[in-house]
């Protein structure tokens, strides 16, 4: 039956999230710890100064109480698989704490509305840049295996092999010369301008920043899934029944979109699922050139500032968020695929 099939797949990706989130927790573990006692010794001197007393003994009284108190509510005293259980727990359930340097746009460090504010920025960047991708790349790869050999097949080929090869961070630079300094089109870095304007104009400001990584990300992009699509498709086309619908007078377009696409529909469902599920994440290189604050861009701060639970709660939604994405690709192909008989029998 497909419902005791799908009860297993997202029984087993819940295993599978929790699973990495235990080994991630298991190795950031001693970062973590190292970094939560730096916090309590900062925390006790504070304290510590702002007591009146001069009693030298009474001071050390207090610091030594406060500290023990403050390893015990951290559960700094409890045994190793303890700690490590309780921090991944804490993270599978999204209690990721505070930070222990990355502040949000208003000042505030809960780890969790730091990373909200990052996640929807790259959404609106790499996810529209997927969905362009696909788009172009199936359209072009359904024309090309239209007329294999063809010009068009030759050049945007020849193409594909020169981009394929290509660095996303060269382009992007080569396209911040010319349509920044150059041609002076596009503004080179942020999410909008400073001080950035309200309204309806905040919206436009918005889209303009985006244009330039936008049409890096597309222009690199969409070629190498146009050559997957020509490719299964073609296979498609050589089918007896297609060549059955083209003898019976079907409109090419009608077999090419119709017939066709919808037996290739399971593989480029799975293409474009999985290319979504990448931009979700965002890209540390390409948020960083264009000064992107995106989840890359934040990954990498929280690398380089050895802010562990921004670096665990990001790792933590990105993992979760690619994990359901595979659930829901993998319930999709058994509805796509009548030649799957998903937990049934044959």
């Amino acid at each position: 039956m497909y419902k005791w099939f799908a009860t297993k797949r997202i029984l087993k990706g819940l295993f599978m999230y929790a699973l990495l989130i235990f080994i991630m927790s298991a190795l950031f573990n001693s970062v973590v710890e190292t970094t939560m006692r730096a916090q309590i010794e900062e925390q006790v001197r504070l304290e510590s100064m702002r007591l009146k007393s001069n009693n030298t003994t009474a001071l050390q009284k207090f610091q030594a109480e406060r500290r023990e108190q403050l390893i015990k509510n951290n559960k700094l005293d409890r045994p190793i698989w303890e700690r490590i259980v309780y921090r991944a727990i804490n993270t599978i359930t999204f209690n990721f704490g505070k930070s222990t340097i990355i502040k949000s746009s208003r000042g505030e460090r809960d780890v969790l509305t730091i990373i909200a504010e990052a996640i929807p920025r790259s959404l609106i960047l790499f996810t529209a840049a997927a969905v362009f991708e696909i788009l172009i790349g199936i359209y072009l790869g359904l024309k090309k295996a239209q007329k294999p050999g063809g010009s068009m097949d030759k050049t945007t080929s020849l193409i594909t092999m020169i981009v394929y090869g290509m660095p996303t961070w060269w382009l992007a630079m080569i396209l911040i010369m010319f349509f920044v300094y150059t041609v002076k089109l596009f503004p080179s870095s942020g999410v909008h301008s400073v001080p950035a304007p309200e309204g309806f104009m905040y919206i436009v400001d918005m889209l303009w920043h985006t244009a330039l990584p936008l049409l890096t990300l597309v222009l690199i992009g969409f070629w190498g899934l146009a050559f997957v699509v020509r490719n299964i498709v073609l296979g498609i086309l050589q089918e007896d029944y297609i060549m059955a619908a083209r003898a019976r007078g079907i409109p090419e377009n009608s077999v090419l979109f119709g017939h066709t696409l919808r037996t290739a529909a399971p593989p480029l469902i799975t293409m474009s699922l999985l290319s979504l599920l990448g931009s979700i994440s965002g890209s540390i290189i390409f948020e960083g050139i264009f000064s992107w604050p995106g989840l890359g861009n934040l990954y990498w701060i929280a690398v380089q500032q050895n802010d562990i639970p921004v670096l665990m709660g990001d790792l933590a939604i990105t993992i979760g968020l690619y994990q359901a994405g595979l659930v829901i690709l993998d319930l999709t192909y058994g509805f796509l695929d009548p030649r799957i008989k998903v937990g049934g029998k044959a």
